[in-house]
């Protein structure tokens, strides 16, 4: 009820749920006795089957009472607990905070199991069989909507199971990936780069990962590339994993290696955002998911080890 603007939508929910009590009440008690001039034999005209008629009876005992009751719990509730405006209740009973001692709750608990690969090396905690499950429910809950539940990734979302990485494999990256969030920017050279450009300048990128490729084109996008694309990629295309620039001469490709996919890629550009999850998960879910993430392409040494 903290989304009232003033204390009339309080009390007009309160008086709504009040005088709806008060006219079930009164309505049970009209209908106790049988109206005068009524018989108990006369029907209301409502026929089934036939020959099931509906009569004009008194309510039975036993269902008004149950009604009754139903009634009086209805007002014990609404005393005790919030449902009368912004009236609390007695008992000061409060969702939110059933919530957050639940989750204090199984925070304390779950901290507890996570407590011994706090001490242990990231690799290590990866080659534990109990961690890796507890990193594996990790990723399905939080990763697995982009980078799939094989980790295996799809056009746009890097795939997490080899060993290519845009901002670098280690531990230490890896965690600053997922609590810090990465925002990846190819920029957009339609205003420099014509078409014919932007598609002799694929041909080049082509060749540097040993694809088929038009050598004349190639030689004409080479100028382009090296005027245009070194700042970011290198000159021999090998990428910059302090800007997240991918190698352009290896077989991993993120958006595709087609010419119209080179094409679009240098002249729409792309914007790859991989959120920050620190106010998401706690810094020991995170070191967790961190060990799951690194194994999936390194193999580690037995924990203990």
């Amino acid at each position: 009820m903290s989304d009232f603007i003033s204390d009339f939508w309080s009390y007009y929910i309160a008086a709504i749920a009040l005088i709806g009590i008060a006219w079930c009440v009164w309505l049970l008690f009209s209908q106790r006795k049988m109206p005068k001039g009524v018989s108990t034999t006369d029907d209301t005209g409502h026929v089934w089957d036939n020959d099931l008629r509906e009569l004009n009876n008194p309510l039975p005992r036993w269902w008004m009472w149950m009604f009754l009751l139903a009634c009086i719990f209805s007002l014990g509730y609404l005393i005790l607990y919030p449902g009368l405006g912004s009236y609390a209740g007695v008992l000061k009973f409060s969702s939110q905070d059933e919530l957050a001692a639940h989750r204090q709750a199984a925070e304390k608990m779950q901290n507890e199991i996570y407590a011994k690969y706090l001490k242990m090396d990231v690799k290590q905690v990866a080659a534990d069989p109990d961690a890796r499950e507890i990193g594996q429910r990790l990723f399905l809950n939080y990763c697995a909507q982009c980078h799939g539940s094989d980790a295996r990734g799809s056009r746009g979302f890097p795939n997490l199971t080899d060993d290519d990485w845009l901002y670098g494999g280690e531990p230490e990256t890896i965690q600053q990936t997922i609590a810090k969030g990465r925002n990846g920017v190819m920029p957009p050279f339609a205003g420099a780069i014509d078409g014919k450009q932007a598609g002799d300048t694929a041909q080049y990128v082509r060749s540097l990962s040993g694809l088929t490729y038009d050598p004349i084109r190639a030689s004409r996008g080479e100028s382009t590339f090296k005027s245009t694309c070194v700042a970011c990629h290198g000159g021999s295309g090998k990428g910059n994993q302090a800007l997240g620039a991918p190698n352009l001469s290896d077989k991993v490709w993120l958006y595709g290696s087609s010419e119209g996919a080179i094409v679009d890629a240098i002249l729409k550009g792309h914007n790859g955002h991989m959120p920050a999850h620190e106010e998401i998960l706690t810094p020991e879910r995170i070191r967790m998911l961190t060990a799951y993430v690194w194994g999936l392409s390194n193999s580690a040494a037995p924990a203990g080890q």
